[in-house]
């Protein structure tokens, strides 16, 4: 083999594919750089999940943080492939959950950028979609790709949706779409709708003069749908009754606000990149321009006018900057290009060297200044934890040491979602999005020295953890901070 031409047919961008696949694991590992367990309460929850799942055997399974309910009878468990994905990987790779909740959301980001190229190369614009993807901040309200959580998974489809779309023709190109939008369903259903809402725009400029392929990529996006149909008919009635009542907008979300973490600079070469695109023409250009303008409308609509549902405005965010990033590639591929029309460049006695490399200076300046805002705006970003490491250590060794007859724990409310998904052992209380009523009374309980003996019967409590003075004579400490009731009635 002649490795100097095949290395010579690699294209350049390909290279530079190398640090921006790099900068993509580094922007999603910043949460997990000195902490080594999951650092969003869903992520926490997903655990619990997949962990109870397969204990299970079965997508129907008791709610493991209450020891009561069951998940999945009555009403569609909407994120059983997502747990059932990652707990058949858990299972059959060995990789512990704590390893899985740190470094993975790094390579599927990694992914979901090598989508981005992937599908914008054909285009002419692959590196610079991949690097402004790379961008997507993460957040505890919106969430993002430096969490293990469904709607990152979501993320990468989209580009894959729009590389099929775009290039194939064929019944194995609409299978494969058929099998993603199925797969998205399974894990996470906004994915699913998103995908389809980007795509919707395409496929009404293709029902004049290509109606076979506005057919086929109709019937691959909409058929996986008909699967779970029974349940999806018992809930339109309530989805409708909600788009056509007005909603209360989550107070953690604000659409601007979010936007100014992506970057102002960002967006403004997504500007550019939808001028070009629009100047170019073709189904394929306007087709993303209103790809964006569609997902742009589901959160306006929300935002402004308060109709809509949360999930896909919450959710939606995600999408509308994936959408942004990609067309902000052919703002930057633009620039990158620009050169002084000849004629305007020998008045000004531009030398034809300069002229020739001029768009690439400022594309670099260009990058230059966005990543140094970027990335300290990046790592700067505040998150939560949940729990240390002596938590850690100490529900290790309840999951370890403690029989199964000791079935449910009270303790601090806020760390009681970690509790269960590392023990499997349900809490009398845990505090979610906001405290509850419940969760005060387990938070008084512990201050006044769980002294409640008839409490603890009452709710068939017998486990206590916590680093607050213990004044009950019915309870054995076991371990440090770890107590036991003996003989709970």
């Amino acid at each position: 083999m002649n490795w100097r031409h095949y290395f010579r047919s690699i294209p350049v961008s390909a290279y530079l594919m190398i640090p921006v696949l790099a900068l993509a694991y580094y922007i999603a590992f910043i949460p997990h750089q000195e902490y080594p367990f999951p650092v969003h309460i869903d992520e926490w929850v997903h655990m619990a999940y997949a962990n109870a799942m397969w204990q299970a055997g079965d997508t129907t399974f008791t709610d493991p943080f209450l020891g009561q309910g069951v998940i999945g009878l009555g009403t569609p468990h909407l994120e059983a492939g997502f747990h059932v994905f990652w707990g058949a990987f858990h299972q059959i790779s060995g990789i512990s959950w704590l390893t899985i909740f740190r470094y993975f959301p790094g390579v599927i980001f990694m992914i979901t950028v090598l989508s981005v190229y992937i599908f914008a190369r054909k285009q002419g614009f692959g590196w610079e979609a991949a690097l402004f993807a790379c961008l997507i901040p993460t957040t505890v309200g919106i969430m993002g790709p430096a969490f293990l959580v469904p709607v990152a998974m979501g993320l990468l489809f989209v580009p894959l949706a729009l590389y099929l779309a775009f290039n194939f023709r064929s019944v194995g190109a609409y299978l494969v779409l058929f099998i993603f939008v199925a797969f998205l369903l399974s894990i996470h259903a906004p994915s699913a709708i998103i995908v389809v809402i980007v795509l919707v725009p395409y496929i009404l400029l293709n029902l004049k003069g290509n109606f076979k392929h506005a057919l086929g990529l109709t019937l691959a996006l909409l058929v996986p749908f008909l699967a779970p149909f029974p349940w999806i008919f018992s809930m339109l009635g309530p989805t409708a009754t909600r788009l056509l009542t007005p909603q209360v907008l989550p107070t953690y979300i604000d659409f601007p606000r979010i936007m100014l973490a992506y970057g102002y600079l960002p967006i403004g070469v997504c500007l550019l990149g939808t001028f070009l695109l629009a100047v170019r023409g073709g189904k394929k250009n306007y087709g993303l321009i209103l790809g964006l303008l569609a997902v742009l409308v589901i959160l306006v609509a929300y935002f402004v006018f308060q109709y809509g549902l949360d999930i896909m405005y919450t959710r939606g965010l995600m999408f509308m900057m994936l959408m942004v990033s990609i067309i902000a590639g052919v703002g930057l591929a633009g620039v990158k290009d620009f050169k002084i029309p000849e004629s305007l460049a020998s008045r000004m006695k531009v030398p034809q060297i300069v002229n020739r490399h001029a768009g690439k200076f400022l594309a670099l300046v260009l990058v230059g200044v966005i990543l140094a805002v970027s990335i300290p705006d990046r790592q700067d970003t505040g998150y939560y934890l949940m729990i240390d490491n002596e938590d850690y250590q100490a529900f290790i060794w309840i999951k370890e040491n403690v029989s199964s007859d000791y079935g449910t724990a009270i303790l601090d409310p806020w760390k009681a979602t970690a509790f269960t998904a590392i023990t499997g052992k349900a809490a009398y209380s845990r505090t979610h999005s906001f405290p509850t009523p419940r969760d005060k009374v387990a938070e008084q309980f512990l201050e006044n020295g769980s002294g409640n003996t008839t409490f603890l019967n009452e709710n068939k409590i017998s486990l206590i953890y916590t680093d607050a003075e213990v004044k009950n004579p019915d309870l054995t400490e076991v371990r440090e901070n770890v107590y036991l009731l003996e003989n709970p009635g």
